[in-house]
């Protein structure tokens, strides 16, 4: 890899080239996620879906649970067939399609492009990640690898933080589609770096030979995706644990989607289970020590991807967004403000409320479609909606006079707050573990990711707190929660996914890397189909402190399990030589 380093240098060049890759991927990426819920709930006759608050939770927590499931096919045809390099071509065309596709107003093509996109991830995602842990194999290298990883992860959040300025602006100046398309823009950039660059990496795409014993790619496949087809179709009608009979609180555990994802992962998790029995005596306790860590990990993931839906309704229905006049008017200027007005709706009953927009929307239909005077009761209707959710809980000595209005930063903005505290504390947290290394006391990876849950779990109090310090019922609280409760998730993060994708590119067998991380990507699915599930509850129940505080048991009870299994893990680790 000779090519890839000047002297001296810490890191292989291969590692800038994914950087700005994965960084313009993450663009678009987060870009969709930070507008897809508010997408879903805006109503049809503004641009959205118009989905109730549960089906929007139901499609948010399916969809992040398929896209980080596929992975496990892409990492599986990657280490077999394709490579990585191709593969990631492959995924990011999926995705460039599908974020376009959604760029168009039409429910039929908006599952369509989904399904685009989590096909397109499980092809990209794994081998990327694969490629970055490839590169530092050269024994110059190695020592920085997990420094290589937070590098890595820094450029996905650059993206992230970026992407939903796009977003606002173009949301607000020109709707929703010119949203989705800058996303597929992003990525088709994201693209080209990587064909610009790819000379640094080939030397990382090699595919790994198999050993006597292992199953073929096809057996493989047979033995979990079809399965895994066939147990999702008959969870959809299966009618058992998540039924709505069994279930009369009425959230989202109900669903015949939950159903299908849980029998339709069993599969796919029996055969990791499967593969750890049958490997030799070499690999089977590297496999094992991974497999117990994507079970800690998670209710991380379920908590942590709560910031697109649960955390998105808190910055939209609880969250002061009334921004200082110096902000709010170049704000406005330059489509980063949405406005809201106190009319005569706003204090409407919630049914009086529905014959009001009804009635809008039948002036709206009286006019040819896209005619100005049609897009102008698109406008009035969605600043009617907008307004009567924002004023709901605004006290009213803090509402302006009659017909007048308020400039409010667009929620899309706040998921920006995770990756600016990414990249603000990545540096800070780099340099504390390489200060602690150059000591010879540095954690362990294992180590550092169960440091990560206490953190993570540390976060939720901190909405806890959020909800005791306002009445949330009469009033709304102040932004500043959202960046405390951001930026100690965050510090949890750093501690926390990056170090996984280090650890499974120390520990798996070099044939099964990319598998592995498809097993990396499998947890995050599974936790992700329960961030939706969870935030379903967070709008059905009126204990939002007692939410939160859930959120908190469930990712301490994960530390603490994760820290009885330290000792093992660093055992292993030890014996691998990469401790």
């Amino acid at each position: 890899m000779a090519e890839q380093t000047t002297s001296g240098s810490k890191h292989p060049k291969g590692l800038y080239v994914l950087f700005f890759t994965e960084m313009w991927e993450r663009f678009g990426y987060y870009l969709m996620l930070g507008i897809f819920s508010l997408y879903m709930l805006d109503g049809w006759e503004s641009g959205g879906m118009g989905f109730s608050g549960q089906k929007k939770s139901d499609v948010y927590g399916t969809y992040i649970g398929l896209v980080y499931l596929t992975p496990f096919i892409g990492g599986l045809l990657a280490d077999r067939l394709l490579g990585y390099r191709r593969s990631i071509f492959l995924g990011g065309s999926l995705m460039a399609a599908g974020y376009l596709g959604l760029s168009v107003h039409n429910e039929t093509i908006f599952y369509i492009s989904l399904l685009l996109i989590i096909l397109g991830n499980g092809f990209f995602k794994p081998n990327i990640s694969t490629l970055v842990g490839n590169l530092y194999n050269d024994s110059r290298y190695i020592a920085n690898k997990d420094s290589g990883y937070n590098i890595f992860y820094m450029g996905i959040n650059i993206g992230a933080f970026v992407c939903n300025f796009v977003a606002a602006y173009m949301r607000n100046n020109y709707g929703w589609g010119y949203a989705f398309a800058a996303a597929g823009v992003g990525m088709i950039i994201g693209l080209i770096v990587f064909a610009s660059g790819t000379k640094h990496v080939k030397e990382a795409d090699v595919l790994k030979p198999a050993k006597a014993g292992d199953l073929s790619t096809g057996v493989i496949l047979l033995s979990t995706i079809v399965p895994m087809i066939v147990f999702g179709v008959l969870g959809y009608f299966f009618k058992g644990v998540t039924d709505p009979t069994n279930n009369p609180h009425g959230n989202l555990l109900g669903t015949d989607s939950n159903d299908a994802f849980i029998f339709g992962c069993l599969p796919v998790a029996l055969f990791f289970v499967y593969m750890m029995l049958k490997s030799d005596k070499e690999d089977r306790r590297p496999v094992a020590a991974l497999l117990s860590v994507f079970a800690c990990i998670i209710i991380f993931w379920a908590v942590f991807h709560q910031n697109g839906d649960a955390l998105t309704v808190w910055a939209e229905e609880y969250t002061h967004r009334e921004m200082p006049e110096a902000i709010s008017t170049p704000a406005d200027k330059v489509g980063m403000a949405q406005k809201v007005t106190y009319g005569e709706w706003v204090d409407m009953p919630e049914e009086q409320f529905g014959h009001y927009i009804d009635s809008l929307a039948q002036i709206k239909a009286s006019y040819p479609e896209k005619s100005p005077e049609a897009e102008q009761m698109t406008a009035q209707i969605k600043l009617v909606e907008s307004s009567h959710k924002y004023f709901e809980n605004l006290p009213v000595d803090s509402r302006p006079e009659k017909g007048s209005s308020l400039l409010l930063a667009s929620t899309e903005l706040y998921q920006s707050i995770n990756p600016f505290w990414v990249i603000l504390l990545t540096p800070v947290v780099v340099g504390i573990f390489s200060a602690l290394n150059r000591r010879k006391k540095e954690p362990s990876t294992p180590t550092k990711i169960a440091i990560g849950l206490v953190i993570t779990a540390l976060s939720a109090l901190v909405m806890v707190l959020a909800v005791q310090s306002t009445d949330i019922a009469s009033d709304k609280a102040s932004t500043l929660w959202l960046f405390a409760t951001y930026g100690v998730i965050t510090l949890g993060e750093l501690c926390l996914s990056p170090m996984g994708l280090s650890l499974v590119s120390k520990l798996s067998p070099p044939r099964l890397t990319a598998l592995m991380m498809g097993g990396f990507f499998l947890s995050t699915s599974v936790g992700n189909k329960l961030a939706g599930i969870l935030s379903s509850n967070f709008e059905a129940t009126e204990d939002k402190g007692g939410f939160f505080f859930m959120n908190f048991a469930l990712v301490m009870a994960a530390a603490v399990l994760l820290f009885i299994q330290l000792k093992w893990l660093n055992k292993i680790m030890r014996e691998k030589g990469v401790f």
